[in-house]
């Protein structure tokens, strides 16, 4: 069954993902369109760099220009910030997207987004599935096909974007403290973004993983630390002072202190959000999800600003994004965007930002993390995969709600169930469980003010779910 996850569908190329089960989708969604009576504002199409990504992006919108909807394609892969920027600049209907994200190469998906050019709520989804399965049950078989030459138009999306990007960072700060830095855009959609940037304004910027790969060196394109310790050494023996990342479709982003540390995307977070608003003096709230860190609740408190807690999908974080409530969204995977700009996670200005800010501060990273520790107390967070049997992932429900009253000999204060079930302690510290919809996993997120606390607390959680 096709089913929409909170980043769209993904799945297997040539076992689910085929071209047959594009077309169908595709369909779907120009079905929901013209039921919205938004079918003359046209759609944008874009794809990643994996598996013929081009050619099934190509397919969905040769479906929609037969059901007469004005496409837009892009001629070139394109990172999801891109697209959405544009369905947003073109007063489009929505966006289809074939990528995967940061999935291993294997797999393939194709994300709508609206005409807010936010991730697709689940309401539209569900409405999306809906017409989905219909054409499934009346036997729908919608083969190869070209794309109405009228209605299909290619074009280079990338200049309109940059020029706004352009307006949204500080480049005159950016020019007046030039920097040698490293970006690795794993093989993915963000080369030319995050680089030619940062060129323009003097900056000397070293690529690795320029070129475009189906296969991603056989590795996921997720810019974490276990993914890029190539990256991570070329950062400490080059002599950069920072090393800047992006995932297959930009929209994530990873980040190297000038020693070769990766910085997790919690602490990024929060030296973002102070930096926005100490120096750029940015108004509004800050919206995370439950699996996000709260050194983002301390630094709201210290501003006087509200936090705003979702569930997790930045389709959540992007609402508060387009209701001009906050100065920054952001969610532990790595997504981040700023007031004025999209409802969607972008990984390209993420990295500008933290360029901008080592620039305006003249500070490294480790040395903005020691300041920032400073002003509130120092928090690590760790996420964990913990496989279940299919016998306890029935019962995992059962024995969250009977949590021990201590979890590493601290109460626990609340319970939040917006998405999983968060104990939070007495002293603050934290832990999430968020049961996998698709597989019999549970995520552990925690948080707490050591790295002794967190492996307590982390024993402690996997003995509560009889792991």
């Amino acid at each position: 069954m096709i089913k929409f996850g909170t980043s769209g569908w993904r799945a297997v190329v040539a076992d689910e993902f085929t071209f047959a089960n594009v077309r169908l989708v595709a369909l779907a969604i120009a079905r929901y369109i013209k039921g919205e009576g938004m079918a003359e504002r046209g759609v944008v199409t874009g794809y990643d760099t994996r598996f013929m990504s081009d050619l099934f992006a190509r397919q969905a919108g040769a479906v929609l220009t037969k059901e007469g909807i004005p496409v837009l394609y892009s001629n070139r892969d394109v990172p999801t910030p891109v697209i959405a920027f544009t369905v947003i600049n073109r007063q489009a209907a929505g966006a289809i997207n074939i990528t995967a994200s940061h999935n291993p190469p294997q797999y393939n998906g194709l994300k709508f987004s609206p005409s807010s050019g936010a991730p697709a709520p689940p309401q539209v989804t569900r409405a999306i599935e809906e017409r989905i399965h219909a054409l499934q049950e009346e036997g729908a078989v919608i083969g190869p096909m070209e794309p109405v030459v009228s209605l299909f138009n290619e074009e280079d999306l990338a200049p309109a974007y940059i020029r706004d990007l352009e307006s949204k960072v500080d480049l005159s700060a950016l020019a007046s403290f030039p920097q040698k830095v490293a970006y690795n855009p794993l093989w993915g959609t963000g080369r030319g973004y995050v680089d030619g940037v940062l060129r323009e304004v003097g900056w000397r910027v070293d690529v690795m993983h320029g070129e475009p790969n189906p296969l991603f060196g056989g590795r996921r394109p997720e810019p974490s630390a276990e993914e890029m310790l190539d990256f991570t050494e070329m950062v400490r023996e080059g002599g950069y002072i920072l090393g800047l990342a992006t995932d297959g479709d930009a929209d994530r982003f990873g980040i190297v202190d000038s020693t070769g540390d990766f910085i997790t995307a919690n602490h990024v977070l929060a030296l973002l959000f102070s930096y926005l608003v100490e120096e750029r003096g940015l108004k509004g709230g800050v919206a995370r999800s439950v699996a996000t860190t709260h050194l983002l609740d301390h630094l709201a408190k210290l501003y006087g600003r509200e936090v705003f807690e979702t569930p997790v999908g930045f389709k959540f974080v992007g609402e508060y994004i387009l209701e001009d409530k906050v100065a920054m969204g952001g969610e532990e995977s790595a997504g981040l965007s700023i007031k004025g700009h999209l409802p969607e996670k972008d990984g390209i200005i993420a990295c500008l930002l933290v360029a901008e800010m080592v620039a305006k501060r003249g500070a490294t990273l480790r040395e903005q993390l020691e300041e920032l520790f400073k002003k509130v107390p120092p928090l690590y967070s760790r996420r964990i995969n913990i496989p279940l049997t299919p016998e306890l992932h029935k019962r995992l429900s059962e024995r969250l709600q009977a949590h021990p009253p201590v979890i590493g000999g601290r109460k626990v204060e609340r319970v939040i169930t917006i998405d999983g079930t968060k104990l939070v302690l007495e002293d603050g510290s934290w832990l999430l469980f968020r049961p996998s919809g698709t597989e019999p996993m549970v995520r552990l997120y925690i948080e707490a003010e050591s790295q002794r606390m967190l492996d307590l607390i982390e024993e402690e959680g996997k003995r509560l779910i009889g792991a």
